[in-house]
């Protein structure tokens, strides 16, 4: 494992449903690659986010794989060990009167919640590391609130100290910006960016380029179930390049290691 590829997607056909949302699919993520997926609605990053997740599983075929970490079987448990996954969707399955201790401690049980008998299964050393790792995200002092009486950009936050209570090497967020104002995306934003200092590998997934850190240089680029272009972001991040994934003229500018893209004649 410890040579194998994050992610090592070959030949695989995948369905989301009835639907097929890749054909074929092949991709490649080494351990320690921080790296962005970039796509519109529709792209199949949320499908692709489900088999990394280990949520869906590719069409059985005898030269079709998909291995996390060098397996294509994993529990559940020990896998959110290797990798943390923070998503909007993940969000929504919560109920709004879940207090903020109990989605972070959720994590440990990889459960929606500690309700009933579960809450029975959390030690106290895992409510100490819960409590610890909501003070490094700065929401300790909301761990007795409930969901719905905090911001967005606070529940955020929580599903973050959820993925990060095991202490795994690579964080994969889902648009982690969306819902968030302009505020509150660029401290989610800088506490990534901390992360990644402080050694964690990270995987974005999200729709705006402007939100991919300085940190990442590899691209990937996403279109209706099809890798458009992949590699390094001077390469990959062209005006060329985002037309054909996003299907509109534009014009792209590059500050401070940030990319920004906006309307053609502008």
């Amino acid at each position: 494992m410890p040579d194998a590829p994050l992610i090592d997607i070959r030949n695989a056909t995948i369905y989301r449903g009835s639907t097929r949302v890749f054909d074929a699919l092949t991709l490649r993520i080494a351990q320690h690659e921080p790296a962005a997926i970039l796509g519109p609605n529709g792209s199949g990053k949320t499908t692709l986010l489900k088999v990394i997740n280990r949520e869906l599983y590719p069409q059985q075929k005898v030269d079709a794989s998909v291995r996390i970490l060098g397996r294509e079987t994993w529990n559940v448990w020990e896998l959110r060990s290797h990798i943390g996954i923070v998503s909007h969707d993940l969000q929504a399955r919560y109920r709004s009167k879940t207090t903020a201790l109990d989605v972070v401690l959720s994590g440990f049980l990889s459960s929606i919640g500690v309700h009933g008998s579960l809450a029975g299964r959390i030690s106290p050393a895992q409510r100490t590391t819960a409590e610890a790792v909501m003070c490094a995200l700065g929401v300790g002092e909301l761990a007795g609130s409930e969901l719905r009486k905090m911001s967005t950009g606070q529940q955020r936050r929580c599903l973050l100290a959820r993925a990060l209570v095991h202490d795994p090497d690579t964080l994969i967020l889902d648009e982690p910006t969306a819902g968030l104002d302009l505020a509150a995306s660029f401290d989610y934003l800088a506490r990534i960016r901390t992360l990644t200092r402080e050694g964690k590998n990270i995987v974005l997934v999200t729709h705006l380029i402007n939100e991919i850190p300085a940190e990442i240089d590899r691209i990937i680029l996403l279109r209706e179930g099809r890798i458009v272009a992949d590699g390094c972001k001077d390469e990959v991040l062209t005006e060329q390049n985002l037309r054909r994934t996003y299907g509109v003229d534009l014009r792209l500018a590059k500050v401070d290691n940030y990319y920004l893209a906006y309307p053609a004649g502008s």
